[in-house]
């Protein structure tokens, strides 16, 4: 699937919100790059952004499931 379908399918999973959808990905790429586990296969050589483009548009990730640690 092409990065603009699987972008297109992430909106469509944060009901065409881009804000949501940005805050959703930075969130969650966070935690990627801090040593989370990808929840999908195939990611040989993507960056954490990608992978949480795509945990996302295949419903692995959602709002409900970002948690926000208070300092």
């Amino acid at each position: 699937m092409r990065s603009e379908q699987i972008t297109a399918k992430a909106l469509k999973a944060t009901g065409d919100d881009r804000y949501k959808l940005s805050v959703l990905v930075s969130k969650r790429a966070e935690k990627l790059s801090l040593g989370a586990q990808p929840l999908v296969d195939n990611i040989d050589g993507l960056k954490p952004v990608d992978i949480a483009i795509l945990e996302i548009a295949e419903g692995k990730i959602s709002l409900e499931n970002i948690e926000e640690k208070n300092s």
